[in-house]
């Protein structure tokens, strides 16, 4: 199996996971998503639907502007979640065949709702996914510092920056890793992290977004 074809079957996981979590008993759909401001539950559905919808039409944006992401939402207005979901799970079916064709499916993004949608809910969960060991990993290996950095995580290492021995040691889990890079933490959290030394060099490049503007406990 490739590797992209691999990331389609962690990407369906993933997403017959959300389905089951919205679709429980008390899950609300208005519920606000505190790591998109201004955003239900239902909104980060419509915009993952919109992704993939995009995404088996040949137009990928990895990430998509402001602009694509609220065409993605608006796409769903007046349209329920069973649609949303839908409308999501067939645009879905599509992915293996991307992956074929050598396009990996916007694995990144789903995990990072899914456990948006899961702390807006209040159903922390499934913090040890391969899914989510796979978006921490790129999103590790992806980490430039200025000075050497050796990220610690419960199974490995990464060493970021220039070559050179470390000039700091953070010691963080693969979850909180894609949380913190994701703009799921304040500065003031990023900076109180599990650390060897003094982060202040690397702190304001840890992030791909954000960081948060209040601190977020999760």
């Amino acid at each position: 199996m490739s590797d992209e074809s691999e990331l389609a079957v962690l990407y369906q996981q993933t997403l017959d996971r959300i389905i089951e979590l919205v679709s429980a008993p008390g899950a609300s759909a208005d519920a606000a998503v505190a790591a998109c401001p201004g955003w239900s539950v239902r909104d980060v559905l419509a915009h993952m639907a919109g992704v993939a919808q995009d995404w088996a039409a040949g137009r990928p944006a990895a990430p998509p502007t402001d602009a694509q992401t609220a065409a993605q939402v608006a796409r769903f207005d007046g349209r329920g979640v069973d649609d949303i979901l839908r409308a999501w799970g067939e645009a879905a079916t599509e992915m293996p065949r991307l992956a074929r064709e050598g396009i990996a499916p916007p694995l990144g993004d789903i995990v990072v709702r899914e456990h948006d949608i899961r702390d807006a809910l209040g159903r922390p969960g499934v913090r040890d996914s391969a899914a989510v060991q796979s978006v921490s990993d790129q999103l590790l290996r992806m980490l430039e510092t200025p000075v050497p950095v050796r990220v610690i995580v419960e199974d490995g290492e990464y060493r970021c920056g220039p070559d050179g021995d470390p000039a700091i040691d953070l010691k963080t889990t693969r979850f909180e890793s894609i949380r913190w890079r994701t703009g799921r933490r304040s500065r003031s959290q990023m900076a109180a992290m599990a650390w060897s030394g003094d982060p202040a060099p690397v702190l304001d490049q840890l992030y791909l977004f954000g960081p948060a503007t209040t601190d977020r406990v999760e």
